[in-house]
């Protein structure tokens, strides 16, 4: 759990740092804190974090449906958590392919993506707020 924790907020870290708001409110300009302005920087620590971030949500989903599934069951707090990160992965993915080299997508269809992206994170977090400060849990058991 504490590795999960750690990789969603370099994950907030490092996206937030994608908009250049660390620099143009000069948090970049801290000792120690200027590599939050270098784009290349914190778009490669959040391909990191992504990778991660997939890894341990793919052991997590194994680990429920095949070990666990009879033992815990999901929350309504935690069904609406599962949904806004699988959304934020699928907006991420596509993020992915737009980034590479060769893929065209309508103009549209990306800002729409940012879109989505950058609300689905600021839902999950308002949520992942909420529920930490009433004490809703993911899952209860069976």
């Amino acid at each position: 759990k504490p590795i999960y924790l750690a990789t969603i907020f370099g994950l907030v870290l490092s996206g937030f740092a994608q908009m250049p708001i660390f620099k143009r409110y000069y948090i970049a300009d801290i000792p120690g804190l200027g590599w939050l302005a270098q784009f290349y920087v914190t778009h490669f620590i959040h391909y990191l974090g992504a990778i991660l971030f997939l890894g341990i949500t793919a052991y997590l989903l194994v680990d429920y449906i095949v070990v666990q599934r009879n033992a815990i069951r999901l929350t309504t707090s935690g069904y609406l958590r599962a949904g806004l990160l699988a959304g934020l992965l699928i907006t991420g993915i596509f993020l992915v392919i737009r980034n590479l080299s060769g893929v065209i997508l309508p103009g549209g269809l990306i800002i729409f993506m940012d879109l989505a992206h950058l609300g689905l994170v600021m839902a999950f977090l308002f949520t992942a707020a909420f529920c930490l400060i009433f004490k809703k849990r993911w899952t209860t058991a069976r």
